[in-house]
Formats: C-alpha cells, structure tokens, sequence
C-alpha cells in the first residue's frame, strides 16, 4: 500500500514538473508573439503616416494645378469678352454711320420727289396746251378723234374676222362633207338586223310552253321583277319553247342568262326567288371572270400581275369588236408582238404585255364616257403598270404620239389581228354607245341608285334611293333626264323615261 501510493506521489510530482516547464515555454513565446506584433504595428503607422504625406502633397500639387487652369481660363474669357465688346462698340460706331447715311438719302429723296412733282405738275400743264392747240388746228376734239380711230380699227377688224369665218367655213364644209360619206356609209355596213340580233340577244329555250306562263307571273309580276333585278329585257313572243333576252352589256346579259335557265331548272319563279338566283348567278360570273384573266395570262406566259388587272382582263370576255371576241383578240395579238419584238431584237416580254392589255379600257368604256385606250391606259397607271405599258396603251390608236418601239409594235399587231381575214364584222356598236350614253346621263343626278336602258334605248327605268328621294323628287328626276337627254342626244322618235321609287316592309311572325 505504501508502495503505490509512492508512485502515486512521484506521478504527481512529475506531472506539476511537466506543467510548470510547459507554462514557462508558453509565456516565453507570448511575450516574443507580443514583441513581432508591436514592431509589425509600429511599421505599418509608419507606412500609413509616410503614404498620408505622399496624398496630401499630391493633393496639393493637384489644387495647384487646378487653380492655375482656372486663372488662365478666366484670362482667356476675360479676353473673349473685351473683344466681343469691342466689336460691339464697332457695330455700334457703324450702325450711327449708316442711320446717319439713310437720313441723309431721305432727304435727297424727298427733295427729289418734290422735284418730280414739280416737272410732272409742268408737263401736264404744257401737254394741255399742246391739246388745246392740236384740237383748234384738227377742228375736233381728243373724245372725237379717238371714236373715230376705235371704229377704224374696228372696221379693219371685222374685214380680217370675215376673212378668216370664210376659210374656216371652206374648211368645215369640206370636212362635213368627208365625214358625213363616212358616217353614211358607216351607218349602211351596220344596218343589218342578224348583226343586231347576234351583238344584242340571247335566246333561252324552254322545256314546254307551259313554262311561258310561269315565267310572265301573276299580271306579268314575275317578269318585272326579273327585269328590275337583271336590267334585261325579257322578251317572251311566238317562237315556241323559247324566250330572248336583250341587252346591249353582255356581262349584265349573261347574269340573267344564267338566272333564267336556273329558274327553270328549279322551278320556283318568283320575285324574291329571282332576286336570289340573280345573285348566286352574278356570283358565278365573277368567278367566271377571273378564270378568263387567269387563262388569258397563263397563255401569254405573264404571271407578275395585279389581281384587279387580271380581274379587268377578264370582263374581255363578254366584250366583242366587230364581232371578233377581245380576250381572244388580245391574246392573239400578244402572242403576234411578241413574235415581231424576236424578230427585231427587242424585249419579247414586254411587248407581249402591252399588248395584251391595250385593250382593257373597253372592259369599262360603258361605265366611264371616253376614249377606251385613255382609260385603259389610266387603269393601268393607278394599277402601278410600268410607264412603258401604259404609254402603249394610250397611244395604240394614236390619241398619243408614240415614243417608244413596244407603243408600235402593240399598234401593229392590233392591226394585224384585226385585219385578218376572217377576224372580224361590223356590229351595232354605234347603237351600244347610245345606250350607254342614255344609262350614263342618268346616273348624273343625284339620288339614282341604278339605271337600265331597255327597248333598244325607246325606254330608260332609273331606280332611286327611296331613303333619300320622295316620290314628287322621283318625278323631278325623271323630267331632269328627259330634258338633259333632249339637250345631248339625237334619236329617233321618243324615249320614255320610267323613275321607280320601291320601298318593301318586311316582318317576321314568331
């Protein structure tokens, strides 16, 4: 026991040993740790106080600088503004100089101006004693001696005036003389009926009489309103199993081709059944329409066109010249251009696309009063056709001097496929424009919403707008266009003119 708690006690004593040389050793380096760190501080206040000396000094050194900019840009504007000033201070001298100068030309002026009214007040007083003296040696006065110079010269005058009425009559009687043979003879080539029939009907047949019947309505009901709809004449005669419809615009003519056959087909003939066939049929006309324009420039091989001009191309259609058919015309004279631009070496493309639309105005002419080339070229124009069309166009009757090769070339091959034989025939064209004219002098006035001209021109329905017309307006109307048509147009016999006020009320029961 003894034994163990000595070794106890020398583990102990070894231990508290071991401690206090360990606690030595740890405050010998502290103190050293302690040492570095107050020389590492000292070094670093030194550092910080020499670098704090560096920034002030160039601090200074910057403010120096600073200031001394500053003065010498003060110095210069200070220079700045003694020279502006002294060339105010100029200016000023000058503009004295010059108000000095001016009053004195005021002056010079006025006395001038003083002069003058002086010599002129002499002047009229010696030129009244120069008329005094020239009427006393004349024997009459200025008043008398002017009277009779102004009927001199008028004498003369009307000497060189009849002079002139009498070559210009000469003139006018030969030229009426050329062009009535023209017109005369003009008007015997266009006489023929067949050639009238042919241009201005369309006979429809009939599966059985009965149908004639059902066609005309109740009081002739249906049959109105199948004219007021399609603004045709529907003429309903003799020939068996068969009606004529008239009408000098054969796109109108065709819509109310299309009606009537799908009437009989249906059946069921009656006014608001005519007004919807009608426009189904209008519809298919329109579509009708396009395919030709697109036909017409896929066989010319030209493709990069407006789609209203292509639509325009296609009313050529239903159009004819002398019987030759217009679309075809113009397809075949493009193709013709295009040969004679290969063979003169030009552009074959664009000859071939003035040629094929120097027509297009006469797919409007009955809408719009002029020359077809003048309006087909200004088609063309607000289309953003290129100039060198549009000159074609106009010019390919000669209503435009020509100035490029493709305007003579479209005139030649018009010419060429005109003059074939076989290519065309005299029609009623004269006639057409007439009845053209009659629906154009109507649509003039106010308030008329659709014209028809009808009996081949003998009558003339104008529909107005019952929201804007009254019947006493409607009558007013009518005597308008009979006096204006009296006033422009010579006819044979008399036309009669037919205003139509229509107002339709409709309800329906639930």
């Amino acid at each position: 026991m003894e034994i163990v708690i000595g070794l106890i006690l020398g583990l102990l004593a070894g231990v508290g040993i071991g401690y206090v040389v360990r606690k030595n050793q740890a405050e010998k380096e502290a103190t050293s740790a302690e040492m570095r760190a107050k020389t590492l501080l000292e070094d670093a206040q030194r550092q910080a106080e020499a670098k704090k000396k560096e920034a002030l000094l160039e601090a200074k050194d910057e403010i120096f600088q600073m200031r001394a900019d500053a003065e010498a840009d003060l110095k210069r504007r200070a220079g700045e503004i003694d020279k502006k000033e002294d060339r105010i201070a100029q200016r000023e001298s000058n503009l004295d100089a010059r108000s000095a100068s001016l009053d004195r030309k005021e002056q010079s002026i006025e006395q001038k101006e003083n002069e003058l009214q002086h010599a002129r007040s002499e002047i009229e007083a010696i030129a009244t004693r120069a008329r005094s003296e020239l009427e006393r040696v004349a024997g009459m006065t200025a008043q008398d001696a002017k009277q009779g110079l102004i009927e001199e010269i008028e004498e003369e005058a009307k000497r060189d005036a009849m002079a002139i009425v009498r070559e210009l009559e000469s003139q006018a009687r030969e030229e009426a003389d050329r062009r009535a043979r023209k017109i005369i003879s003009i008007a015997m080539q266009r006489i023929a009926s067949e050639l009238t029939t042919e241009a201005t009907v369309t006979t429809v047949m009939l599966p059985n009489e009965d149908m004639k019947g059902r066609i005309i309505g109740r009081e002739g009901r249906n049959i109105r309103a199948f004219e007021a709809a399609t603004g045709t004449n529907l003429i309903v005669d003799d020939t068996p199993e068969a009606v004529v419809l008239s009408c000098f615009d054969p796109i109108r003519r065709e819509m109310a081709r299309l009606t009537l056959e799908k009437l009989i087909s249906d059946g069921r003939i009656q006014p608001a059944r005519i007004e919807e066939i009608h426009e189904k049929s209008r519809a298919e006309v329109e579509r009708e329409i396009r395919e030709a324009g697109e036909w017409a420039i896929l066989e010319t091989g030209i493709t990069d066109m407006h789609p209203e001009l292509v639509r325009v191309l296609g009313r050529l259609k239903f159009r004819t010249s002398y019987g030759q058919n217009v679309l075809k015309h113009s397809v075949e004279a493009s193709h013709i251009a295009g040969m004679l631009a290969g063979e003169i070496g030009t552009d074959v493309q664009l000859a071939m696309r003035c040629t094929l639309l120097h027509d297009i105005g006469k797919a409007v002419t009955h809408e719009v009063e002029g020359s077809h080339a003048l309006i087909g070229a200004e088609i063309a124009r607000r289309l953003k056709e290129k100039p060198e069309v549009c000159h074609a166009i106009e010019a390919h009757h000669g209503e435009v001097e020509q100035r490029t090769i493709e305007a003579v070339l479209t005139q030649t091959a018009d010419a060429i496929s005109g003059a074939r034989p076989g290519a065309r025939r005299e029609t009623v064209e004269a006639y057409i424009k007439r009845l053209e004219r009659l629906e154009a002098i109507a649509m003039e006035f106010a308030g008329v919403e659709k014209v028809y001209a009808m009996q081949a021109g003998r009558e003339v329905r104008v529909m107005v707008k019952p929201t804007e017309v009254d019947d006493i307006q409607a009558e007013i109307i009518a005597r308008d266009i009979a006096k204006k048509i009296e006033e422009e147009l010579q006819y044979p016999g008399q036309i009669k003119i037919m205003a139509i006020r229509e107002i339709r009320s409709s309800a329906y029961a639930k």
